[in-house]
């Protein structure tokens, strides 16, 4: 199982962190072990003093593709989901300094823990999903999937260039702007629409 995570596919957000807007879509990958076992609480790592948020929806793969055609790649998914991809933003700024890859920044265990369910997408368009992240209550992100730069359909298109996409593989689409840190003792809650699908603390 692969977790590919889209960078800067939201103009808002790539403005807030002082990038250019992407001509194709920028992706990385997060192993397995960046998932967070149901249940279990987020402990912030030790090796970090600037830990961000980045709240996204989660596509699940259903179906085993190579070179996807963007006018079938909706046969490749039917469920969303939402999830948070956290970034050691300490660690990326001296990556990016120096050239380096942003692993260590974006891979490490349990940096991207996903809400307890997806949801089935009959009776909804996938660029048309209202999402938010509240921190301790207050809502710190917001936004809907019509305002992503590459779509769905696009992003598994281009990924599927480069790879095999395999039934259960995760694609984190993006994140918009109100990214921020968290610390010890916050609480974060992911909500699609009016439905909250991801309660998580930071311990």
């Amino acid at each position: 199982m692969k977790i590919i995570c889209i960078g800067r596919n939201y103009a808002e957000h790539a403005k807030e962190m002082n990038s250019p807007l992407p001509d194709v879509p920028m992706f990385f990958m997060k192993p397995d072990t960046a998932l967070l076992p149901k249940k279990n609480p987020f402990y912030y790592p030790n090796f970090t003093k600037e830990l961000h948020f980045e709240c996204e929806l989660v596509v699940k793969i259903k179906k085993l593709g190579k070179n996807i055609a963007e006018k079938y790649a909706h046969e490749y998914y039917d469920e969303v989901g939402i999830g948070i991809d956290f970034t050691a933003r300490d660690l990326q700024q001296i990556c990016k300094e120096k050239g380096h890859p942003w692993e260590i920044a974006k891979a490490f265990e349990h940096s991207a823990p996903l809400g307890n369910h997806f949801l089935p997408l009959e009776g909804k368009k996938i660029q048309d999903i209202d999402f938010r992240l509240e921190k301790n209550g207050e809502i710190v992100q917001k936004s809907n999937s019509k305002h992503m730069i590459f779509s769905v359909d696009q992003l598994i298109a281009y990924v599927s260039k480069f790879m095999t996409l395999k039934i259960g593989d995760l694609i984190f689409t993006g994140t918009p702007e109100g990214v921020g840190p968290v610390k010890i003792g916050d609480h974060l809650e992911g909500y699609i629409g009016e439905e909250k699908l991801l309660s998580l603390k930071i311990k």
